[in-house]
């Protein structure tokens, strides 16, 4: 049996929404900790922030279309690095994976990776937005660049957020040399127990404690 502890240590709880003022991030910070997540995954511009010992942050760099140039991302990174990010989630250049130009997505990566050494680097690749064969060639494409984890959705994109299937091609594609982390969309227990299933060791939620109270606590 899954419970719920164990899922709570694999979660980012995330805030966001544009919107989102100081007083809402402290309160997500309060959550967190009262949840047991693993981290709180906020907007950059929301750095620095003061957590517990035993929560880690992280933060969003060329978020949510992914289409900057690859120095600003880079410099959006280190920044967040600076201000004490532990993880950055950054935003592939879908264009580019469009036009096949898996090399140039490639190179967008690398310069995040090189921009923020010693950070954990996830990739989103927008999974909902694209073919099995591009979910596998940005996959192949993350890993080449040294990025540590790759990652379904941002939940903002019109296509969707995760699924079982994407989460299942991008385990398949990495292997256990990379983790998977499962975003968007995951509202219920069972939600995130289908996408852990699929071989996600990571799960970006905003409604954690709704998806964590249906599950077991023993």
């Amino acid at each position: 049996m899954t419970t719920r502890a164990q899922i709570a240590s694999l979660v980012d709880h995330t805030l966001l929404k544009p919107e989102a003022t100081a007083t809402q991030v402290d309160a997500l910070v309060v959550e967190a900790a009262a949840l047991g997540t693993y981290s709180v995954c906020v907007s950059p511009s929301l750095l620095p922030l003061e957590l517990p010992d035993n929560l880690h942050l992280a933060t969003v760099c060329g978020f949510p279309s992914g289409a900057h140039a690859t120095s600003v991302k880079a410099a959006e990174a280190a920044d967040a690095v600076v201000k004490g990010a532990e993880e950055i989630d950054m935003v592939v250049n879908l264009r580019l994976i469009k036009e096949g130009d898996f090399d140039a997505v490639e190179a967008d990566i690398r310069g995040v990776r090189e921009a923020c050494r010693g950070a954990v680097l996830k990739v989103i690749i927008e999974s909902a937005a694209l073919t099995d064969g591009e979910i596998v060639a940005s996959c192949r494409a993350a890993e080449a660049a040294g990025a540590d984890f790759v990652k379904t959705s941002t939940g903002f994109h019109p296509a969707g957020g995760a699924s079982a299937h994407a989460v299942a091609l991008m385990r398949a594609t990495v292997g256990d040399r990379l983790g998977v982390k499962a975003s968007g969309g995951i509202r219920t227990a069972a939600d995130a127990l289908a996408m852990v299933e699929a071989g996600a060791n990571r799960l970006g939620l905003s409604a954690s404690a709704a998806v964590l109270e249906g599950l077991s606590v023993g």
